[in-house]
């Protein structure tokens, strides 16, 4: 297999079936896994998981005034914090709604490739945020200790649903890790300190879940609100010390490893980092070093400082990109196929 191209999660086309057969047309056989494009509510991440906190019985909500990066004024944000005299242990957020959306992408799917409109050896892909992720988005900090292992039950038993009803030869499953980088960085902290250990620890027993006939895989994220990083990298080293991190602590093979690459980063120095990754043989590395911006030369460009520290990587871009103008979509998928030609 030759270099691959990656997709991150959301893709800001109308609808999965559209995101499917766009992708599939452009990309085919250079793209070996293919998500629903997390279109509709889904396209800001994690936003739609507000109606998580806001159904539980157990959790209130207070009105937070945050600063995300893009927006020049604090913006008003719903926290929600665990009721007094709430026993964690009886603590149940229900079904999140992963599962759900993509059991549903599924069929669609499913009924393509058997159509022929998807290339018969690509796996459905399904990303999945860390229970970190919601807990920093959602939830009040003196709260997300007591909330941890019940929202990581959620989320593993929406895992273990999506993983029953899909063949597991043709699932990837993809965690997002954003916060708890950007956190390490000096971004929103973190509710547990030794940041990469604990991160660790945690995408551990997260990669466990995942069933060994299931492609793992991980991305690691610098955030994308309103197109910008919620903190910028200096370089590649904090990508590294968690790609290491975590692939120790998974007890299976993580498949994938992605890493973000700015659009002006075409330097030595952002790169050098690479020389101490440390993953298994087995672990494909990722480099988010596409940009529409700049095209496929500006990402060739990249590419060529990438290739003095890495031998072989599949190419994406940064983050997702659900939240791009829908006529860019096409052009952008287009320079991930031809750096791959």
């Amino acid at each position: 297999m030759g270099r691959q191209a990656h997709l991150i999660g959301s893709v800001s086309l109308s609808d999965a079936e559209t995101v499917f057969t766009t992708v599939a047309d452009i990309l085919g056989d250079c793209c070996s896994r293919i998500p629903d494009g997390e279109t509709g509510e889904r396209g800001y991440w994690i936003r739609w998981q507000d109606a998580t906190f806001a159904n539980c019985a157990d959790m209130k909500a207070e009105a937070v005034s945050v600063k995300i990066p893009g927006f020049k004024d604090a913006v008003e944000r719903t926290f929600y914090s665990l009721n007094e005299g709430v026993d964690a242990a009886g603590l149940d957020f229900g079904e999140l709604g992963y599962a759900r959306e993509a059991l549903d992408s599924w069929a669609l799917f499913s009924r393509l490739q058997d159509e022929g409109k998807i290339p018969a050896a690509t796996r459905f892909q399904v990303s999945m945020p860390t229970p970190v992720a919601l807990l920093s988005g959602f939830v009040m900090m003196a709260s997300r200790g007591i909330c941890e292992a019940a929202l990581e039950k959620a989320m593993i038993a929406d895992l273990n649903r999506i993983q029953s009803a899909i063949p597991n030869d043709r699932l990837s499953i993809q965690w997002d890790v954003c916060y708890e980088v950007v956190g390490n960085d000096g971004g929103p902290p973190l509710h547990h300190e030794d940041i990469v250990a604990g991160s660790a620890e945690r995408l551990g027993r997260l990669c466990g879940a995942v069933n060994e006939e299931v492609e793992l895989g991980i991305h690691l994220c610098y955030g994308d609100p309103g197109h910008q990083h919620i903190v910028q990298p200096e370089d590649l080293g904090t990508s590294v010390a968690f790609a290491n991190a975590i692939c120790a602590a998974s007890p299976r093979t993580v498949n994938f490893m992605h890493m973000p690459v700015p659009a002006g980063r075409s330097d030595d120095a952002y790169f050098e980092p690479l020389k101490d990754l440390n993953m298994p043989a087995d672990t494909r590395l990722i480099i988010g070093l596409v940009h529409h911006t700049d095209g496929t030369a500006g990402t060739r460009a990249r590419m060529a400082t990438a290739d003095k520290f890495a031998t072989e990587y599949d190419v994406a871009t940064e983050c997702g990109f659900g939240r791009r103008d829908p006529s860019t979509i096409e052009d952008l998928l287009m320079i991930h196929r031809d750096v791959c030609s």
